[in-house]
């Protein structure tokens, strides 16, 4: 059976994967590993590893998201995977969950055209893929404010990510993002970002996960960000609103 380490852990997260499912993931990782000899997607390519780092933790993300209410089994959620890369975690997701009306936003060209390659060759409906930045696609009015729930992994600090990811929310609205070792002050470093762009910090919970110390942080999106953020293209980094 293909996705042998990945199925015993979706089983452990109880989100059972079919055996179409997980042919979806082996097609994913051939196509990972041969567009990875001409773009840098990614550094992990054990067969192995794949199935545990990339899909594993994908899937962990979405468990939790599960537990925590913001998604339900079965139901449509609009969700932007921001500065996706080879598509971690929204793509794995969404696999998982056919009913995610899924956004990724990659700011590398050759990226994006992996993506859709990608999205066209496991027949992935309702998954859109844009090439552009955060700072210029937040403020177009399709999808300013338009979406349930944005993903982030391995992005940038707290700080920089809610000014790029709450004006994409709801009110209501969540942000999910993984953090590592730095967690716990990366979120209080965010404490000013969170009050300028409408959000809080409402959970902070260790993701099961190959990866010590990761830690799903959740902001709820509370009231509309003003229109100034985010700032232009570089500023969020250069500047984070600490």
């Amino acid at each position: 059976m293909p996705m042998e380490v990945l199925a015993r852990a979706a089983e452990g997260l109880g989100l059972p994967l079919s055996a179409q499912q997980l042919q979806q993931f082996e097609e994913y990782y051939h196509e990972l590993i041969a567009a990875n000899r001409h773009v840098n997607l990614t550094s992990i390519t054990d067969y192995q590893e794949v199935q545990r780092r990339h899909f594993g933790e994908s899937l962990a993300v979405g468990a939790a998201l599960y537990r925590a209410g913001v998604l339900k089994p079965g139901e449509t959620a609009r969700v932007l995977d921001l500065g996706a890369g080879a598509g971690f975690p929204g793509l794995p997701m969404r696999i998982a969950h056919p009913a995610l009306r899924l956004t990724i936003l990659e700011a590398t060209r050759k990226k994006t055209a992996f993506l859709e390659r990608l999205v066209t060759r496991l027949s992935l409906e309702g998954v859109t893929v844009i090439t552009g930045r955060a700072e210029i696609v937040a403020h177009e009015p399709a999808h300013r404010e338009g979406y349930d729930l944005a993903l982030a992994r391995a992005v940038a600090p707290l700080a920089v990510l809610v000014e790029l990811a709450l004006p994409f929310l709801k009110v209501g609205g969540c942000l999910a993002t993984p953090k590592g070792s730095r967690a716990s002050q990366e979120m209080a470093e965010a404490d000013r970002a969170l009050a300028l762009c409408g959000g809080r910090i409402v959970s902070a919970e260790p993701l099961p996960s190959p990866t010590p110390t990761l830690t799903l942080v959740l902001v709820e999106k509370l009231a509309p960000t003003p229109a100034a953020y985010p700032r232009r293209p570089g500023a969020p980094t250069k500047r984070p609103l600490h």
